[in-house]
């Protein structure tokens, strides 16, 4: 059913691309793209058989974000993350899974994990007020993961949850004006004083520990996979796609493209495009196939039954971040050779780069964080984090 699922998403691939102009200028993306998407059922890839989704190979997830981020990044974008939720929700108590897909299977999900918001508990849950930024297509899901902490009255260190919260509970705010990844849509939540019942709530400390209560429902080896290694390739990958849509259109333009400065030379015939055209490919080969390797061997360890080891954990992040630099590099081999034309509005180069430095700086891409854990790893030194 997944290759089924990925052809469906490649035909939709030319339309999703004449689109990306409008996605920039509505600064969300077009509701004919998402209706699309979701009757391919790009959406259910990571859903649980339980509730109708397909339980897919999380690579071929990941290959579907490929294609839809190389015609449109902020489409790409938007389609990672949301398409990811319904995963994590998996996670989540059978009753919170039933609260949204029991009446909507179809149902989607937005997030903002930043502990920005205020949380109390209350008897049967907790309470909720505050403000959430950068909740990407949240004008799309009926449904949002809220990240917050639940301060140990003993002074212990805080729990770090998820809270889900559905639509009435929540209002958007449009404030989404941005230089890159525009169609985003990636709005504030604001909440005012509503409940979570405590089902609605899932705690970062099991899902490092990979033991969620989710996981009774669904036995499937894709939810023993590890929280941290799921949500960080979730970020990279549509930046992977962007590079690679960057190629395309720069290969497109280039084959006719002539440099009047250079006394007419046809920029198809410089041996330096060449150079950077190798590169950037390598570059873009480089970031998807070590990603796709670590994804794959975790799905491997999780079919087995066997929790993934450290190193393996450490070389999932160390190359999610390294994928990043390598996608933003072959980026700015391309633009920096483009023309002045890449800098026109609409361009599809210039968008591209717009869009790869927006998402290279989203918090789990900070390279140095990732990459100091990796060498305490390899160095034997104790690693503890909440991304691994």
């Amino acid at each position: 059913m997944s290759e089924q699922v990925l052809e469906a998403v490649r035909g939709l691939v030319p339309g999703i691309a004449e689109r990306a102009a409008e996605a920039e200028r509505a600064r969300r993306i077009p509701e004919a793209t998402v209706k699309e998407l979701a009757d391919a059922g790009f959406f259910r890839l990571l859903q649980p058989k339980a509730f109708g989704g397909h339980e897919a190979h999380p690579a071929s997830f990941y290959e579907a974000v490929r294609e839809i981020a190389a015609a449109c990044g902020s489409t790409g974008w938007v389609a990672s993350v949301v398409g990811v939720h319904a995963w994590q929700l998996g996670l989540f108590p059978v009753q919170a899974q039933q609260d949204v897909w029991g009446a909507d299977r179809d149902a989607r999900i937005s997030s903002s994990y930043a502990p920005t918001g205020r949380v109390t508990r209350v008897d049967g849950g907790f309470r909720l007020d505050g403000r959430w930024s950068f909740s990407s297509g949240c004008d799309h899901a009926g449904w949002v993961f809220l990240g917050g902490l639940i301060h140990d009255e003993n002074g212990g260190p805080p729990d770090m949850r998820t809270f889900l919260l559905p639509r009435a509970d929540y209002r958007i705010e449009d404030v989404w004006n941005t230089i890159g990844l525009r169609g985003t849509g990636s709005n504030d939540i604001v909440v005012e004083d509503a409940f979570v019942p405590e089902h609605r709530t899932l705690s970062f400390a099991d899902t490092s520990a990979l033991a969620c209560p989710g996981q009774e429902l669904n036995t499937g080896p894709i939810y023993r996979l590890p929280y941290a290694a799921v949500f960080s390739t979730t970020i990279s990958m549509p930046i992977a796609g962007i590079a690679q849509g960057a190629l395309d259109a720069y290969l497109k333009a280039t084959r006719d493209r002539i440099r009047v400065s250079y006394g007419g030379q046809k920029v198809a015939e410089d041996p330096h495009a060449h150079v950077r055209i190798a590169t950037a490919a390598g570059e873009i080969d480089a970031a998807w196939t070590l990603m796709d390797r670590n994804v794959r061997e975790l799905m491997t360890d999780a079919g087995a039954g066997r929790e993934s080891s450290l190193k393996l954990r450490l070389r999932t992040r160390r190359d999610q971040v390294l994928g990043t630099a390598r996608a933003i590099k072959a980026v700015d081999l391309l633009f920096e050779n483009a023309g002045g034309r890449a800098l026109g509005e609409g361009n599809a180069v210039g968008r591209a780069w717009r869009d790869a430095h927006a998402g290279r700086v989203h918090a789990v891409n900070d390279p140095e964080r990732a990459l100091s854990l990796y060498g305490q790893g390899a160095l034997g030194l104790e690693v503890t984090d909440v991304m691994l």
